[in-house]
């Protein structure tokens, strides 16, 4: 029996020393088995060596707790899981949630006064129960701070409006990429230079005020005007050509031309048609002319060419008309302004909601004698038309019901992505007085990009914020003002340009998707009665087998 008994103890012993053993082990060696379909519970490749690389503590606060929506829990709980992912990573990850809206009236007051100066604002929902309606206050934004530095997340992507499944859902797949990006962004030394290019009648700064706010946390942000200058410098990683409306001269196209032969990134917002729906209020009918920008041979050189038509869709947004003398509105489809939703799995436009153009044309791309991927981002619906210029315009298409015969075309696109090594404008043709400019900054003529990219966009007014007319103020770029709903077309350009600026592969983490598996509700009432039988039965049989066989074991152990 004591021979019996040490032998227990010796099998205890070196139970309990291999446990601390796989412990020890486990210290220096991590790993998981991810088991989702979608690879959900894995980080993208770029991601862990951001934080692998990691050398001070990164802090976040999380502003996602307390009383919160069913939906808005469940992005609580997935970003402690992803937030603990990145722990496991990176030991330089710390974090804890947080309540803004806990303690006295004056505290909240004074703590949601401190987060408004940061451009934090919380979300109001009406909660209805048996006995009353009650406002439910809660924030949705992560604060990140790292070596001095800070940094707002809204982790909901979702520019307003009320937060549907699908909106928590597609939140859910971003957390990786919106928290690596945000983590990036404070690693770097110094921002990054975004320019927008002024002295052909681009947008004002305050028709773009929207953007450039967005983007003033993330950016340094300038304006430039290529009369006063030699050359673009390459501390401008970005430049924008939002929605000119004068021709652009050799010299101008030149500098442009060689920035991006030096590895520059420009995004180009183009008007090809000089349309919009004030002037057709103004007019019965209306012929708009071709807007001469002197841009054409230089957008064919790198790959694209912007068609002189106009893109009917019937997938479109509405516009309000008076129907009859009393002035009385109502509301109609405007075909000119189609609703785009991406169908790219591109990172850009992947997960993201539906862009709205204004009086949009058709791009062709073209073939160029340098490799060059084209990618459309954003194309019309399969009920599409066009209608080439010159063109008679007017409301009267809307007095009769439009026939789908004629809206017979599908995926036109209107928005590319071009990424290579871009042949120069002035390969071959280099005048004196170019040569003059080069020497001066002792630069020399490139025929050939090194890879870069460059993004075309066939509508001007997609970066364009509309303006309230009593307090001057910039109204929320994309929010449609009949409808009251906020479109894609911020996110869309600010993906744009981190994917511009995207080194590190950052971004790849947007093309992750977590699938909404979604109850049948109709199979699961049909089957109720054999799932409660097997979720109750089945682990006592279970339990009732095992003490059986417990028995006899212990019975047929011991029985000498």
């Amino acid at each position: 029996m004591s021979k019996k008994r040490n032998q227990s103890l010796v099998q205890l012993f070196l139970f309990i020393g291999i446990i601390i053993f796989l412990n020890i082990l486990g210290s220096f060696f991590f790993g998981k088995l991810d088991l989702t379909e979608e690879k959900r519970f894995t980080l993208t490749q770029p991601t862990r060596q951001l934080l692998t690389d990691l050398d001070d503590v990164v802090y976040i606060k999380v502003l996602l707790d307390g009383e919160l929506p069913a939906g808005i829990k469940r992005l609580q709980n997935s970003t402690l899981e992803m937030l603990d992912d990145f722990r496991s990573y990176s030991g330089y990850i710390e974090y804890e949630f947080e309540n803004p809206s806990e303690g006295s009236t004056s505290e909240i007051n004074a703590r949601r006064k401190e987060l408004a100066k940061d451009n934090i604002y919380p979300n109001n929902l009406r909660v209805k129960s048996a006995d009353e309606t009650r406002e439910l206050i809660f924030y949705t934004y992560a604060v990140l701070n790292y070596k001095g530095r800070s940094l707002p997340l809204n982790l909901v992507d979702k520019e307003g409006g009320v937060l549907s499944d699908n909106d928590i859902n597609t939140s859910i797949s971003l957390l990786e990429y919106k928290l690596a990006n945000a983590i990036q962004k404070l690693k770097a030394n110094s921002k990054p230079v975004v320019a927008f290019t002024t002295g052909h009648g681009e947008l004002s700064a305050l028709q773009t005020a929207d953007i450039r706010q967005s983007l003033r946390n993330y950016y340094d942000l300038g304006v430039f005007n290529l009369d006063s200058a030699y050359v673009i410098p390459q501390e401008v990683r970005v430049l924008v050509v939002a929605r000119p409306r004068s021709a652009f001269n050799e010299k101008h196209k030149f500098l442009i031309d060689q920035y991006i032969m030096n590895g520059g990134n420009v995004i180009w917002l183009i008007d090809k048609l000089a349309v919009n729906l004030d002037s057709m209020y103004r007019t019965r009918d209306y012929v708009p002319l071709d807007y001469d920008l002197n841009l054409e041979d230089q957008l064919f050189k790198y790959g694209a060419r912007i068609q002189p038509n106009l893109v009917l869709d019937l997938q479109c947004s509405q516009i309000p008309l008076v129907v009859d003398q009393q002035g009385t509105q109502d509301m109609f489809n405007w075909y000119y302004h189609p609703v785009i939703t991406p169908s790219s799995q591109h990172p850009i436009v992947k997960n993201m909601d539906a862009v709205n153009l204004y009086f949009p044309s058709k791009i062709d791309t073209v073939r160029t004698k340098t490799p060059v991927k084209k990618t459309v981002l954003l194309e019309s619906s399969e009920f599409t038309r066009e209608q080439f210029s010159p063109v008679r315009l007017n409301f009267e298409i809307l007095r009769y019901k439009p026939e789908p015969d004629k809206f017979n075309k599908k995926g036109l696109p209107m928005a590319v992505l071009l990424e290579g090594e871009f042949p120069s404008l002035f390969d071959g043709r280099v005048s004196d007085g170019m040569t003059a400019m080069l020497s001066q900054i002792n630069q020399p003529f490139k025929g050939k990009s090194e890879p870069t990219k460059q993004l075309v966009v066939a509508d001007g007014d997609i970066i364009k914020n509309l303006i309230n007319p009593d307090t001057k103020e910039p109204i929320p770029l994309g929010l449609n003002r009949y409808s009251g709903y906020t479109f894609a077309n911020k996110a869309f350009l600010v993906n744009a340009i981190e994917y511009m600026l995207d080194s590190r592969g950052i971004i790849e983490a947007r093309a992750k998707d977590v699938k909404l598996r979604l109850l049948n509700t109709v199979k699961a009432q049909a089957e109720q009665s054999k799932w409660q039988l097997i979720n109750i039965l089945l682990p006592l049989l279970f339990l009732i087998l095992f003490g059986l066989f417990y028995n006899w074991n212990r019975k047929r152990k011991y029985a000498g």
